[in-house]
């Protein structure tokens, strides 16, 4: 029986001792992106599908949004990979802008592209979506599949929970988000009234780049977005490590 609970305490000294070695990844992670990101200025973050081949005329007007957005001296974050993210990396790396990737790691769709001026790579996707917010002055939501919806409806949430500063999200394509746009209006909105009528104005539709960029940077204030942006670790993180670690001995 005794041996029994030894095997049971080494167990659990196991378990936390991953645990704590996992705290410590989240927390170099957290890290790494706000030294990177903060060097980086005001950006507008472009999402949208990997899956989009060069070909595709949505591709082109990703290529054309990211090199758009760095002739007005902003640079471009995506997640980094192919499709619409490599798009806009391309377009800003090309016209010599900023050009950020915040790469993931997954099994599949995620060969980081080679437009990336500014480079992170994640473990872990709730990291990595504080820094497509934390950074950003606006979101560019192109046609996308889920990882796309993930991220317009997170952004959306936080706007209408007053958890982050209010800030510009466009969907680029009537024809592919009008369909999303009425069934929230005509469902969430009208028939069962889970969303407020005002919380459509947290997005706005339009077919046009130079549209959404000048709706975004129409409303982009630098003083609020360095008020945003202001660094979150008040002291070296080696510090409070120390630090925790004394109270805890004493």
């Amino acid at each position: 029986m005794a041996n029994g609970n030894n095997h049971d305490i080494l167990g659990r000294e196991a378990a936390l001792s991953r645990e704590t070695w996992r705290l410590f990844r989240i927390l170099s992670e957290f890290v790494d992106g706000f030294e990177v990101m903060s060097e980086v200025g005001p950006a507008i973050t472009v999402f949208g599908s990997a899956r989009t081949r060069p070909d595709d005329p949505v591709y082109k007007q990703a290529e054309e949004c990211g090199r758009e957005i760095v002739k007005r001296d902003v640079a471009v974050i995506t997640g980094g990979g192919p499709g619409i993210m490599e798009a806009a990396n391309k377009g800003a790396f090309e016209a010599g802008g900023k050009s950020v990737g915040l790469n993931i790691d997954l099994p599949m769709e995620q060969d980081p592209n080679p437009y990336q001026s500014h480079q992170l790579d994640f473990r872990y996707f709730f990291i990595r979506k504080v820094m497509f917010v934390k950074y950003a002055c606006g979101f560019v939501c192109f046609p996308g599949g889920f990882g796309t919806m993930d991220e317009f409806f997170e952004a959306i949430t936080l706007i209408q929970t007053n958890k982050i500063e209010p800030f510009p999200i466009v969907l680029i394509g009537h024809d592919f988000w009008d369909g999303l746009v009425d069934w929230i209006r005509d469902t969430m909105v009208s028939k069962y009234k889970t969303v407020s009528p005002e919380d459509m104005d947290l997005f706005y539709v339009t077919d046009s780049v130079e549209d959404a960029i000048e709706h975004i940077l129409s409303r982009f204030d630098l003083e609020d977005w360095k008020l945003k942006t202001k660094p979150t670790i008040p002291q070296p993180v080696d510090a409070s490590i120390e630090q925790a670690t004394r109270r805890r001995s004493r």
